[in-house]
């Protein structure tokens, strides 16, 4: 038994390893945000969400301008 966790501790620290190093030595020029730019081109559910999005800050600002009703 004491070997097998012996092992399995030492495949995770191999693992660890291997992710420590690449996220070190992801060296690359772009930010994320542009790695992920046009993941959703084309795709109708996006689009969709987007709308809603725009209707609900819309639904926001005209309640906000509105006047209050004070008693």
């Amino acid at each position: 038994m004491p070997e097998q966790l012996e092992e399995r501790v030492a495949h995770l620290e191999a693992e660890v390893a291997l992710l420590k190093n690449k996220v070190e030595n992801d060296l690359s020029p772009k930010p994320w945000w542009e790695k992920i730019a046009g993941t959703f081109s084309d795709n109708s559910a996006y689009d969709e969400a987007m709308r809603l999005g725009r209707e609900y800050r819309k639904s926001l600002r005209l309640s906000s301008t509105e006047p209050s009703e004070e008693i």
